[in-house]
């Protein structure tokens, strides 16, 4: 089955004010950034967005930040972004912070089908206040919900017009969980290439996880914190 849309604008259709969207992303590597300003372009709000990051204040998930578009994040390292400590600090911005294994695997189990699972991780702190907790081989546990969304968006290295994806270094790290875990996933690609033209062995993620998929139109490739040893 051919997935493919023409553009970011073509697969973003039916996300709606309110709705629950995943974006992959780790730091800002594999940011799914087409979509991302396609929404900000649409100024669709109040949206709660889970991801590793809130990108930094001019790239990423910061552009539907300054533009207030997103009421809730849902994430484990924002350290990066002024207007999101802004927002936060402010009490304009809902925040959930997870440890970030506890976020991979709560989108994870959400992609496989599992309610909910017990991990040491938060035990003792904030993240734990409210929440079961058992003890495993004398060790307390607390219980994690899964995670899921109505859109889940994310940025591979290569995909085929069936949707099957291959992601290139840290951008490993969260896109494959949340492209499980998306009602609808959106896939968009530095490159875009026929069926049969992927080794199957190097699929990170299965087309039958995949959607809408389409090539995008350029990517920056910016470094967070660039550190060079002295002359």
């Amino acid at each position: 089955m051919n997935k493919t849309v023409k553009n970011a604008q073509e697969a973003i259709v039916g996300i709606e004010d309110n709705m629950t969207l995943m974006l992959g992303g780790f730091g800002l590597c594999g940011i799914p950034e087409n979509c991302i300003q396609a929404l900000v372009e649409a100024n669709i709000k109040d949206l709660t967005c889970i991801s590793n990051n809130a990108g930094v204040d001019d790239f990423g998930l910061g552009l539907l930040l300054q533009k207030k578009q997103i009421r809730k994040m849902i994430s484990s390292y924002v350290g990066e972004n002024a207007e999101f400590e802004r927002q936060m600090l402010s009490g304009e911005l809902e925040v959930d912070l997870i440890p970030q294994g506890s976020l991979a695997e709560r989108c994870r189990a959400g992609g496989a089908g599992i309610p909910a699972f017990f991990t040491p991780a938060g035990y003792g702190t904030e993240v734990g206040e409210g929440k079961e907790v058992r003890v495993f081989n004398g060790k307390p546990h607390i219980l994690e919900a899964a995670l899921t969304a109505d859109f889940a968006i994310v940025k591979a290295w290569k995909g085929d017009t069936q949707g099957n994806l291959i992601y290139k270094g840290t951008a490993r790290n969260f896109n494959p969980a949340m492209a499980m875990a998306g009602k609808i996933t959106i896939a968009e690609v530095e490159e875009l290439v026929e069926p049969g033209q992927l080794d199957p062995n190097y699929v990170h993620t299965p087309g039958i996880f995949v959607q809408r998929i389409f090539q995008g139109e350029k990517y920056e490739k910016r470094i967070e914190q660039r550190t060079v040893r002295p002359k």
